[in-house]
């Protein structure tokens, strides 16, 4: 079992639940689908292996206008597990012609960003090995000639220096080298779509000729950083890392599919939903589990977790084909939100927009205080503007609130340190009448 499956031990649903509370407001069915979904996979880990294979995630669909937590819910819960994750937009999927880009992109995506996770894990377990490296390499620089397993006076007091930061100004030349290490050429030969053929094929055209090696001078302290980087790559073992990049993707890989209501479509429908029947029947493989070519290696997608949403307005998720329609078997309905849950996404999330912005003019000695009355009129407000234009939900506080703090975000580095308070009377000020004004709404807010 992986690290990142043995800490979702102690993540059981309701605790999950609890997690994403901290950051979203309301959407409790949703939150429980996802909580249970995740544990599933645990769960599944846990079963004997004839049958482990045989179960299959629970994907989900979850229904709701823009704005509401969508987005935020599949992330967070990618972060809470050290999941790989990403988002793509099913329309993007359509943009040339009747085929689009590659769906199975979306998989070497994963497969790259996994990698890279992964990679950076093991850059900081040998964090303490690379430093060790990069010091004894600046002595060496700093005293040519001294045996490195030497215990010469000068060495041990340049390394006492070094350790007290007394040498960080100090001038040193580096060799540095530019290009990645050598790239397998069967991995260019990938069954990969045309928009990944020409990045990989840059990528390893780029590095068939020999590095470059530059000798730059610098000081200690700006070098450092460049050798403990380069002695962790040196140190870190890529097949390795691939391996676990691997079977983190296969195991626990969750894809959010956004605007999947936009490819919704029948093939009796004329013009562009013949495009958008294609989509959903080349999305359909990945669902059901298939193995998509990577530079890699061979990915499988039996137990990715497909997360897909759609607001839902004009198509309806029975609009989609039968076939990816039965692959989505959990549908959860996000619900608009309203007043209420406007000023709680002000006031109770940990990382709400109040404390964003009070945390940045701190920065600048400006304190930032926020009446209670004033969070009420601010989140009627945006549902006002939110009626009478395009309702974009929860997005809606973040035009609001730039607006709002316009002239003090502005004017602080000249006004502080000061004291400003956001009061009911503040509010109105600087917001009612753009609210009043439809017409200069619809461009400002």
């Amino acid at each position: 079992m992986s690290d990142s499956m043995k800490e979702t031990l102690d993540l059981t649903p309701r605790r999950i639940v609890s997690e994403l509370d901290r950051y979203i407001v309301g959407q409790a069915a949703a939150k429980r689908a996802v909580a249970i979904a995740l544990r599933n996979r645990w769960r599944r880990l846990m079963v004997d292996d004839n049958m482990r294979d045989e179960i299959s995630p629970k994907n989900i669909i979850m229904i709701g206008p823009t704005g509401v937590g969508k987005t935020e819910i599949a992330r967070r819960l990618a972060k809470m597990t050290r999941s790989p994750f990403i988002k793509v937009e099913a329309s993007k999927y359509t943009e040339v012609g009747y085929v689009g880009r590659d769906v199975e992109s979306m998989i070497r995506e994963l497969m790259d960003l996994a990698v890279g996770m992964v990679q950076s894990e093991e850059k900081e377990a040998m964090a303490q090995q690379a430093g060790e490296a990069a010091e004894e390499k600046i002595l060496d620089l700093l005293l040519p000639g001294t045996e490195k397993q030497s215990v010469d006076t000068t060495r041990e007091k340049f390394r006492r220096m070094l350790h007290s930061g007394e040498l960080d100004d100090r001038e040193i030349e580096v060799e540095t080298k530019e290009g990645g290490g050598a790239m397998p050429v069967a991995r260019i030969f990938t069954g990969m779509g045309l928009d990944d053929m020409e990045k990989n094929l840059n990528e390893a055209m780029g590095q068939l000729f020999p590095k470059k090696t530059q000798h730059r001078k610098m000081k200690i302290k700006d070098a450092w950083e460049i050798l403990v980087s380069e002695e962790a790559s040196r140190l870190v073992d890529m097949d390795k890392v691939t391996s676990e990049a691997k079977s983190r993707v296969e195991q626990h890989g969750i894809v959010f599919i956004d605007e999947l209501d936009k490819v919704a479509g029948r093939e009796s429908k004329s013009g562009p939903d013949v495009s958008r029947e294609g989509v959903q029947r080349d999305l359909l493989p990945l669902v059901e589990g298939s193995t998509v070519p990577t530079k890699y290696g061979p990915v499988k997608t039996d137990h990715i977790l497909f997360i897909a949403a759609g607001a839902f307005h004009v198509a309806k998720p029975s609009d989609l084909i039968p076939e990816l329609q039965g692959r989505f078997p959990i549908r959860v309905e996000l619900s608009p939100l309203t007043k209420d849950d406007f000023v709680r996404i002000l006031t109770e999330p940990e990382n709400s927009l109040t404390i964003q912005y009070r945390l940045l003019l701190a920065t600048e000695k400006v304190e930032l205080e926020y009446t209670p009355e004033a969070i009420e009129e601010l989140a009627d407000l945006a549902c006002q503007v939110n009626e009478k234009n395009e309702n974009i939900g929860a997005r809606r506080l973040a035009t609001i609130m730039e607006k709002l703090l316009d002239e003090v975000s502005f004017e602080a580095p000249d006004i502080s340190p000061t004291k400003v308070s956001v009061t009911p009377e503040y509010v109105r000020e600087k917001l009612t009448g753009l609210v009043e004004d439809t017409d200069l709404t619809r461009y400002i807010l």
